[in-house]
């Protein structure tokens, strides 16, 4: 597949000086462009992807599917937790 270029943007000289000092080693303007609008990209596509699958539990839902209720998530997670906490603590004190 072909590359393709994207449009040039204008900016202030302040916001260009101020992008300048936000570069890191050998990094580019070109780089920093690239990748801040590659990072864009998956970040709107993850969330439309987490709006549609919100949209489709809701229809799930109105069609009569069985919920868990907040307070059973919620002590799940709690459980989860007191699990990992007590096994740390099992390797603070084997480690003592």
């Amino acid at each position: 597949m072909k590359t393709a270029s994207l449009p040039s943007i204008r900016v202030e000289p302040e916001f260009r000086e101020a992008l300048e000092g936000a570069l890191t080693g050998s990094e580019t303007i070109s780089s920093f462009i690239d990748e801040a609008v590659r990072a864009e990209v998956r970040r709107r596509k993850l969330d439309a992807e987490f709006h549609a699958r919100g949209l489709a539990s809701l229809a799930r839902v109105r069609a009569g599917e069985p919920t868990v209720s907040s307070d059973a998530v919620l002590a799940k997670l709690e459980g989860t937790l007191a699990a990992a906490d007590a096994q740390i603590a099992r390797k603070r004190k084997a480690a003592a």
